[in-house]
């Protein structure tokens, strides 16, 4: 009667192979990339989110562009629609990771969560593949979007589209570690949605989006000062600098209020990424909430 080995390291070497760190990274990236999938195929089976996920943002562009034209003053030859473009591509990007990220409380609900949980790949791939999943929507949504505005004429990157698309694709990293963030401890999709707008609503209208970030001088009232540090704190603000720098190459912006350079704006961007990234890893590590249906 054979007997069972009293150790892994009794068993064949081919048998041992499975437990090797190549191997579970691999296990691990296929389980990563069947999540991201799965958020794909969850967003084009629901038809109203396609057509929101379009229309709601080219609505705000509009009706914004055109309401608030006005009262703009112009800033670095541009109209008000020209330089609140950047600030729909930013709103594409957040509204996509506020609904890819909420998933992750409904999947805990339907037990979905626990069981992948469970698997012997670890919770690593499910911050990958939830990230990797909610910032490719993120990011097709937004380029999409500027294609629609090159057609019309209002924007032409040229030569500079290549460094705009990864500055997108930084920016949905960022939104959507921020939402995992926030949504991996949350036990009702009401409390989660009051905290993103509460955070990231004030984050997206304080980045120099309806108007340039004021520049601080001896002139300058308190309000001023008040503001003026306030978006100067807020990483997205030196994202949106720089998605307008290179959405509108050939303007010099300048004479523009607070205008970092580029190799700052992209520094604090990488940074802001990866520090949410980060957070959220740790804070699936450690918190055992979530392995519990609510």
């Amino acid at each position: 009667m054979s007997t069972l080995p009293d150790s892994v390291s009794e068993l064949p070497a081919e048998d041992r192979a499975d437990d090797t760190p190549s191997r579970n990274f691999s296990a691990g990236m296929a389980a990563a990339w069947m999540l991201a999938k799965r958020e794909w195929v969850r967003f084009f089976r629901q038809r109203n989110r396609v057509t929101a996920a379009v229309a709601q943002p080219l609505l705000f562009w509009v009706l914004f562009g055109t309401g608030l034209s006005g009262a703009f003053q112009s800033a670095g030859e541009l109209n008000f629609m020209q330089f609140f473009l950047p600030g729909t591509l930013a709103l594409i990007v957040l509204f996509t990771a506020i609904f890819s990220t909420i998933s992750v409380i409904e999947d805990r609900r339907e037990g979905f969560m626990q069981a992948v949980l469970v698997a012997p790949v670890g919770r690593w791939p499910v911050l990958v593949g939830k990230v990797l999943g909610g910032s490719a929507i993120a990011w097709v949504q937004a380029v999409f979007f500027l294609l629609l505005v090159w057609m019309v004429g209002t924007a032409d990157p040229g030569g500079s589209v290549i460094p705009l698309l990864v500055l997108l694709a930084l920016v949905a990293l960022a939104m959507c570690g921020l939402g995992m963030i926030v949504a991996w401890p949350m036990e009702s999709t009401q409390g989660f949605h009051a905290i993103m707008m509460l955070g990231l609503m004030p984050m997206w209208l304080l980045s120099g989006t309806f108007f340039p970030i004021p520049a601080l001088g001896a002139d300058a009232s308190i309000g001023q000062w008040i503001l003026g540090v306030i978006m100067r704190v807020n990483p997205l603000s030196y994202s949106m600098v720089e998605m307008r720098r290179l959405v509108f190459p050939e303007i010099d912006f300048s004479g523009s209020g607070f205008v970092p350079s580029s190799l700052i704006c992209w520094t604090v961007t990488v940074l802001a990424a990866g520090l949410t990234l980060a957070v959220a890893w740790q804070l699936m590590r450690g918190s055992r909430k979530v392995d519990v249906i609510v």
